[in-house]
């Protein structure tokens, strides 16, 4: 029987081989070039902080203490986890902010390079008219 805040063995190699799980999707996706490695670094440390809190059985019940939680400490490696995605999330939202602007700068660029492209020729005509300079010889 386990007693009251301590980390159950199953909950531990369960949550153990999800992290080294999600490890080595997030290095297979570096690898396949489908995730650039400044994304992967935080779900790299999300996975690494995972791993070591579940397989650390020790020290999680000691975090689980230090925040009160006395009756089921793997929920602390829940709330752990959860902030970490949070984390992520939050850095994919500035990113995605950046790149939205940046498009909006670009397809406003785009705009004028097209509206110059099928301006009339009218007012560039008389000095390309003029024919190119004489020299002196």
């Amino acid at each position: 029987m386990i007693a009251a805040g301590q980390t159950p063995l199953t909950v531990s190699l369960a949550a153990s081989a999800a992290s080294l799980l999600l490890l080595l999707i997030v290095f297979e996706l570096i690898r396949s070039r489908r995730l650039r490695e400044r994304y992967a670094l935080l779900w790299l440390l999300t996975g690494l902080v995972l791993l070591a809190l579940s397989a650390w059985r020790g020290g999680l019940n000691t975090i689980a203490g230090w925040l009160g939680v006395e009756t089921y400490p793997p929920a602390v490696l829940f709330a752990v986890a959860l902030l970490f995605v949070l984390a992520v999330l939050l850095h994919y939202a500035t990113v995605l902010s950046r790149v939205s602007d940046q498009n909006v700068i670009l397809a406003q660029r785009l705009a004028l390079l097209e509206l110059e492209l099928s301006a009339p020729r009218t007012a560039k005509e008389p000095a390309a008219a003029a024919g190119p300079e004489t020299t002196t010889q």
